[in-house]
């Protein structure tokens, strides 16, 4: 009876080819992001739903036939994102969710009327030559408040705050000592600058939302209503769930996966969390280090290419290189970071003598490729598009188009029927708001740091106080970078930290690909950096967890994010810069380094780690991140003298 009931388990699950999770243990979300936003019905959803199908469209328009000049482009994409905003988030939480209040009104009336400004006089305006009338004061004054308040209800006060510092600081330049001093300009002079230029609110961050990034959420959208995110999960169940740890590693091979076309660290932990924390509690992980490793895995999509929340666009745009250079470069380091998260779950579960899943409880791999293989041609058209020298713009066009294409090829519940298209469209144009939201409100860092120098000050700033020595100064740029990334969206974390921090690295002669990789890394590994790790806490709302508790252990446990980016700095072969030969062993020698943090940071190798055991896997990774032979040599060394020598050293092999 019982080999009876096991088949027909079995069955089930590969006819369905889904694991159906809620069998497993039921969980209540907690989504720290869904409290924020206004549920609508009746005709205020008609009009919601129809100002995002309309920024849609125009983006789709504009990705088929080519872009408007600079201003045009921008200020259209943010008059509609602008509108949405204020329409689609109440002033405060505690207002009701079901009617838009008439204060919002009048804000998103007069988005549309700082935007309309521009695109009706924009030529009148650029014929001025930097000349600002009273009205142009006026409404960049406006138009400032608008776009701080905007960043405000969208993701809270950090990025605001740091905003409205920077304008203080613009206004108040002349009190302030040494090197940070500069003459201080008035608001006659900062609001026209931030307004109608193209260093300010409408610069180069807002730039890359209107051209890319929309389009990418665009993206995000019609692959999750085509089913991607459930096959993701299933899939990574499927492969990994078998092996030791497998419920721990079905997380981080589904985080990274969505993570691949997510743009943020905490709606990544919230999605692939809801499934797989569950699947990790009852394999028997502790709800804190379940916690932990979605949070991790899903800060380490951000990284993880192709996306890499959006900030792979605007990184093009400020080195005035190919979207795929970045790509390729960043590929082994992300490759570095999940490896490490992986290896953790491994080792984890080899000291805790965790039994493996049961394979009736697991869905074949077979089945749910037979079901969704589908799903992976879109992002393979991306990456192909990419890779014959496409646009961004135009590869995601042909990505969504093969998404509604190759839909036809599943079930029918997946199909991209016209009522799904307007869904997926509708839904898109709402997904972007927050992503352009921090651009524009980064944009207002930005504009006061070209109008005052103070960049050029902070990179003389880290370059006096590290006294030219490059590994102290990578020290302070780290600490900066999570400073200043704490509680801030991917894209506005890297460009605050790069446009500060990278400039002070490039002139120690770290090349700027590196530099700015180095800030991107760090800014992003805020999320799980206490006291402000956003993607930590939201995860630790779905386990049921200590909140500062599983911050601390995401923050051991992302251990590899800390030196993955002093590897590549030193070692630029991990960034595929150089000979096969040298690319070939300095990535070798890595991932064997990584993997002995790994095992150092959990106590476990090939059994138990003794104190002593541990000190020497932790100084194993130091010996590699300098590329020469004679370092790598003796850090590698170190690794297998642990391994299989692990009784001389104090430590004892584990019988299984």
């Amino acid at each position: 009876m019982n080999g009876e009931t096991r088949e027909n388990r079995q069955a089930e699950l590969n006819s369905s080819a889904s694991l159906d999770l809620s069998k497993v243990a039921k969980v209540e979300i907690d989504d720290p992001e869904t409290g924020k936003k206004r549920v609508f019905s009746g005709w205020q959803y008609g009009v919601v739903a129809a100002v995002a199908l309309a920024a849609s469209c125009f983006h789709l328009y504009t990705a088929a036939f080519g872009l408007f000049d600079a201003m045009t482009q921008r200020s259209v994409h943010f008059m509609f994102m602008g509108t949405l905003l204020f329409l689609c988030y109440p002033i405060k939480a505690g207002r009701p969710k079901n009617k838009i209040d008439l204060w919002d009104w009048a804000l998103a009336v007069f988005m549309v009327v700082c935007c309309g400004n521009i695109l009706l006089n924009f030529e009148a305006i650029a014929m001025r030559e930097g000349r600002a009338t009273a009205s142009d004061i006026y409404l960049g004054v406006i138009m400032t408040l608008l776009v701080i308040e905007a960043a405000r209800r969208s993701m809270g006060w950090p990025l605001p705050i740091v905003a409205a510092i920077a304008l203080l600081y613009g206004i108040f330049g002349p009190y302030f000592p040494g090197m940070l001093g500069h003459r201080g300009f008035g608001i006659k002079d900062l609001a026209p600058f931030m307004y109608l230029r193209t260093d300010g609110i409408f610069g180069v961050p807002l730039g890359v939302s209107a051209s890319f990034i929309f389009l990418f959420c665009l993206f995000g959208a019609f692959l999750t209503i085509s089913g991607a995110g459930q096959f993701f999960i299933d899939l990574a169940v499927a492969l990994t769930g078998r092996s030791l740890g497998g419920a721990g590693k079905a997380a981080v091979v589904a985080s990274g996966l969505m993570g691949m076309v997510s743009g943020s660290s905490t709606g990544n932990a919230v999605t692939t969390g809801a499934f797989t924390i569950p699947l990790m509690k009852q394999a028997g992980y502790k709800p804190v280090f379940a916690g932990a490793i979605v949070a991790c895995a899903s800060t380490g999509g951000q990284v993880m290419p192709p996306v890499m929340g959006a900030a792979a666009f605007i990184m093009a745009q400020f080195l005035g290189i190919s979207y795929w250079e970045i790509v390729v470069a960043a590929a082994i380091p992300a490759t570095l970071y999940f490896v490490s998260i992986m290896a953790m779950v491994h080792f984890r579960a080899g000291r805790l003598r965790m039994k493996r899943l049961d394979a009736s409880e697991l869905p074949k791999a077979s089945i749910i490729m037979k079901k969704g293989w589908r799903l992976l041609l879109p992002i393979a058209v991306l990456i192909l598009f990419l890779a014959f020298g496409y646009s961004p713009t135009m590869s995601v066009f042909w990505s969504i188009i093969a998404i509604i294409v190759f839909s036809w090829l599943g079930d029918k519940e997946h199909r991209m029927t016209p009522k799904m298209i307007l869904n997926a469209l509708i839904t898109g144009g709402l997904g972007a708001i927050e992503v352009a939201a921090a651009c524009a409100c980064s944009g207002i860092v930005i504009g006061v740091i070209a109008i005052t120098g103070v960049g050029l000050a902070f990179s003389s700033f880290v370059l006096s106080l590290s006294f030219g020595i490059l590994p102290l100064a990578l020290f302070m740029t780290m600490i900066g970078s999570i400073i200043l990334g704490m509680g801030v969206p991917t894209t506005a974390q890297y460009i605050i930290t790069s446009t500060l921090a990278a400039p002070a690295l490039a002139q120690m002669g770290v090349p700027m690909m590196s530099a700015h990789l180095f800030c991107l890394y760090f800014g992003v590994l805020a999320d799980v950096t206490p006291p402000v790790a956003l993607a930590t806490y939201a995860a630790a709302g779905i386990a049921r967890s200590n909140p500062i508790k599983t911050g601390f252990t995401a923050l051991v446990t992302a251990a590899a994010g800390f030196v993955v980016p002093y590897m590549f700095v030193y070692n630029p072969y991990l960034l595929l810069k150089g000979d096969v030969a040298h690319i070939v062993v300095g990535t070798i020698t890595a991932f064997i380094g990584i993997l002995g943090l790994s095992s150092a940071v959990q106590g476990y190798l090939a059994g138990d780690l003794g104190v002593f055991q541990r000190l020497l896997l932790f100084s194993a990774p130091f010996f590699i991140i300098y590329p020469t032979l004679s370092s790598n040599i003796v850090g590698v060394a170190i690794i297998l003298a642990v391994f299989f020598f692990p009784k001389k050293l104090g430590g004892r092999r584990h019988e299984r």
